[in-house]
C-alpha cells in the first residue's frame, strides 16, 4: 500500500525498475513513454534527466527552495554581523591600542587576551550557525524534492517542518562526511606552512625541505581515498530525510546505494559542482563591480591615519555589495548541487530496488507495462 509519510523500507536489491527498460512495447501498442508525475520520468536517469530534473525542480518550487537558503544563510549573516558589531565594541579600544603600536613596540597581554577571546567566541559561534544552517539545508532539500519527483506542491512550512526535524542526523552525517577530508587537509597545510616557514626564514635545510615533501607525498596518497569515500557516503543526508536514517546507517545505506555506480556518481557530481560554481561566479561579478563605487568615495573621505572605524564605515557599501553576491551565490552553490544527488538517490533506488512503480502509484499514475513483481519475491519498497 502506497504510504504518504516517507521513502522508508529495508533494503531491496535486485533488478532494475521494470526488469527491462521502462517503456519497452506493450504489445501491439508500440512504444510508451514512461510515467512522469513531475520533474523525472520513473526509469533509471540518464545525465539529462539528473540534470533537467534538478533545473525544474528549482523553477517549479524557488519560492521553497530559495526561500528556505535565503531565510537560513540570510539570518546566519546577519546574526554574525550582530556579533561582530557586539565583539568590536567590547574590544575597540585594546584594537585600537596594538593598531597603533610602532614596528618596534610590542602589545601587551592586557590588550591581547580579550582579542584572542572575542575572536575564539565568533569562531565558535560561526562553526555552530553554519552547521545548523547547512543541516536545515541539506535536510530542506531532499524534503522538496520528495514531493517534486510526484509532481506534488509543497508548501515553505512543510518543507521547514520536515527540515528540523531531520536536522540533527543530517548535522551528524555531513560531519562524519566532513571528517573524511581531515587527513588531507590537514597534510596540505603541513606542507603550506612549511612553505610559509622556509621562506620567511629563507632556511633550504633539509628538515623543513623534508615536512614539505612528506605533507605533499601523504595528500597525494590520502587524497584520492578521501574522494572515493566522500563520494560512497554522499547519498547520506537524502537517506536521512527519505528513510529516516540515523547518521552511522545513512553513511551504510550510502555506501549501499552507490556501490557498482561510483565512477557515474563521481562524475554528475563534479560536473554538478562544476556548474553551480561557475554560476556563482557569474553573479558574484555585478555585485563585485558594484561595491567598487561606494568603497572609492569612502576611500576619497579617509585621513592620512584612519582608525579601524573610519576603514570599515568607509568601505561598508563594499562589504554589504560583496556579502549580498556571496549570499547569492552560497543559495545557487548549495542548492544545485543538493538537487543533484538528491535525484542520484532516487535513480539509484529505481535500479537497484525496483522502486518506481511504488512512486508511480503514489503520484497516483498508471504504471506502464502493469505492475512488476518485486525482486527476489520479496516485498516492495515502501513510498
Amino acid at each position: 500500500m502506497a504510504q504518504d509519510a516517507g521513502w522508508g523500507g529495508g533494503a531491496y536489491g535486485g533488478a532494475a525498475y521494470g526488469g527491462s527498460p521502462y517503456g519497452g512495447p506493450p504489445g501491439w501498442g508500440g512504444w510508451v513513454p514512461p510515467p512522469k508525475p513531475g520533474v523525472i520520468p520513473l526509469v533509471p536517469l540518464k545525465l539529462g534527466d539528473v540534470l533537467g530534473g534538478a533545473f525544474s525542480t528549482m523553477g517549479r518550487y524557488w519560492k521553497q527552495l530559495f526561500g528556505m537558503a535565503a531565510a537560513l544563510y540570510g539570518g546566519a549573516a546577519l546574526l554574525m554581523a550582530a556579533a561582530v558589531a557586539v565583539a568590536y565594541a567590547a574590544v575597540a579600544d585594546h584594537l585600537e591600542r596594538v593598531i597603533s603600536l610602532d614596528y618596534d613596540e610590542g602589545a601587551s597581554s592586557a590588550d591581547i587576551m580579550p582579542l584572542v577571546t572575542a575572536g575564539g567566541i565568533l569562531a565558535l559561534l560561526g562553526i555552530v550557525t553554519m552547521a545548523v544552517v547547512s543541516g536545515l539545508m541539506y535536510a530542506a532539500v531532499p524534503a522538496v524534492l520528495q514531493e517534486a519527483v510526484l509532481g506534488r506542491p509543497v508548501t515553505f512550512g512543510t518543507v521547514w517542518r520536515k527540515a528540523w526535524a531531520h536536522v540533527t542526523p543530517v548535522i551528524g552525517a555531513l560531519v562524519l562526511t566532513a571528517l573524511v577530508a581531515t587527513v588531507p587537509v590537514l597534510l596540505i597545510m603541513a606542507a603550506f606552512v612549511g612553505v610559509i616557514i622556509s621562506v620567511l626564514t629563507m632556511d633550504s635545510g633539509g628538515g623543513v625541505a623534508t615536512a614539505i615533501s612528506l605533507g605533499v607525498i601523504g595528500a597525494l596518497v590520502t587524497g584520492p581515498l578521501a574522494v572515493w569515500i566522500w563520494i560512497k557516503v554522499c547519498l547520506a543526508p537524502a537517506a536521512v530525510v527519505f528513510e529516516g536514517q540515523g547518521p552511522v546507517a545513512a553513511l551504510r545505506r550510502s555506501s549501499q546505494l552507490v556501490r557498482g555506480d561510483w565512477w557515474r556518481i563521481f562524475g554528475i557530481t563534479l560536473l554538478a559542482g562544476l556548474i553551480a560554481g561557475a554560476a556563482g561566479y557569474v553573479i558574484q561579478i555585478p555585485f563585485s563591480i558594484l561595491g567598487l563605487f561606494p568603497g572609492m568615495i569612502g576611500n576619497a573621505s579617509l585621513d592620512d591615519d584612519p582608525s579601524p572605524t573610519a576603514v570599515i564605515v568607509a568601505m561598508s557599501g563594499y562589504l554589504v555589495a560583496t556579502l549580498l553576491g556571496q549570499l547569492v551565490s552560497q543559495i545557487i552553490s548549495t542548492t544545485f548541487p543538493q538537487l543533484v544527488t538528491g535525484l542520484l538517490y532516487v535513480d539509484r533506488r529505481i535500479r537497484t530496488e525496483n522502486l518506481g512503480p511504488v512512486l508511480a502509484e503514489a503520484a497516483g499514475v498508471p504504471a506502464q507495462g502493469g505492475p512488476v513483481p518485486p525482486p527476489y519475491g520479496g516485498a516492495a519498497p515502501q513510498w
